[in-house]
């Protein structure tokens, strides 16, 4: 596998595309052994081998959006053998689960917000002003985690009635600016005059001990916080902020679609529109005022 990571790495994808495309080719790998008495070899890839591979994946109860992205990963490998002459065998056409959204993703609502924000603000160890900005960051502006533990103090260009953010390595690496509103500006304010004396290019959130926060720790914050928080109707991750920027977005912005994938960072308005879909609150709703809704 060695080198077909490699290649990965020279076509210029995210770090985080990478190691999802290690994970997911590790994952097919650990199934091989268990199916098979010999080592996987590439030339013996074929459909039928991930087409047992995916009914595994189904039988386990994987999601329908887990199990395409490894079949994806085990296709891509295939493209790459055959353009270096590796694999001989037809192209790889394993068909991927249907996957239906007639929903938007959920998102926290205004008193859980607040909640969070609370439990953020009153964080301990002297941690109070960096997690309340990294939390506010994140309803505000809808940032990715990747691409809020990617960024540097230079990153940010604020004024008493003005901001923004910029994102230099987005998803497909991709750079944007996203305007920063006044709640945000103060909380990142707050946070910077709390740091000790830091350059430009120094990280703008760190750990305790002052270096850059990874993703895996950033999750691990919002999710204590959300603990915290005694938030229990839905689960609270790092990704559920963005969610909640998004529906909170096209709700005081009916209509602005192209404006908001602007700001997400998506490069296709269909990737957007899932936060124009009903939410399940909003179905419920829908049907206890119906006419219908009453006994015989």
């Amino acid at each position: 596998m060695a080198p077909f990571l490699a290649s990965l790495a020279r076509d210029d994808l995210a770090p985080a595309t990478l190691r999802g495309y290690h994970y997911d080719l590790r994952h097919f790998l650990a199934w091989h052994r268990t199916v098979h008495d010999g080592a996987f070899a590439l030339e013996g890839l074929a459909d039928h081998e991930l087409i047992a591979y995916r009914q595994h994946m189904i039988a386990a109860g994987r999601r329908p959006a887990t199990v395409n992205r490894r079949l994806d990963a085990l296709r891509r490998l295939g493209r790459w053998a055959r353009r270096t002459g590796a694999l001989a065998v037809p192209a790889l056409d394993v068909r991927p689960m249907r996957t239906v959204r007639n929903r938007q993703p959920v998102g926290l609502t205004d008193a859980e917000v607040h909640a969070l924000l609370r439990a953020a603000g009153a964080s301990s160890h002297g941690l109070a002003t960096r997690n309340y900005a990294l939390t506010q960051l994140m309803l505000q502006a809808g940032l990715r985690v990747g691409e809020v533990a990617a960024l540097q103090v230079a990153d940010l260009t604020m004024n008493d009635r003005s901001g923004s953010v910029r994102i230099r390595h987005g998803k497909g690496l991709k750079a944007r600016e996203v305007p920063l509103n006044a709640t945000a500006r103060r909380a990142l304010k707050q946070h910077l005059e709390g740091r000790q004396a830091s350059g430009k290019d120094a990280a703008l959130f760190v750990s305790s001990r002052e270096t850059a926060m990874p993703v895996r720790t950033i999750q691990a914050v919002i999710a204590s916080l959300a603990r915290r928080a005694r938030l229990k109707r839905i689960t609270v991750s790092a990704h559920t902020l963005r969610h909640t920027f998004a529906i909170g977005y096209l709700r005081d912005n009916p209509g602005k679609l192209v404006e908001l994938a602007s700001l997400l960072g998506h490069e296709s308005l269909d990737t957007t529109a899932i936060y124009t879909r009903p939410s399940r609150d909003e179905l419920a709703a829908d049907l206890e005022r119906s006419r219908l809704n009453v006994d015989g």
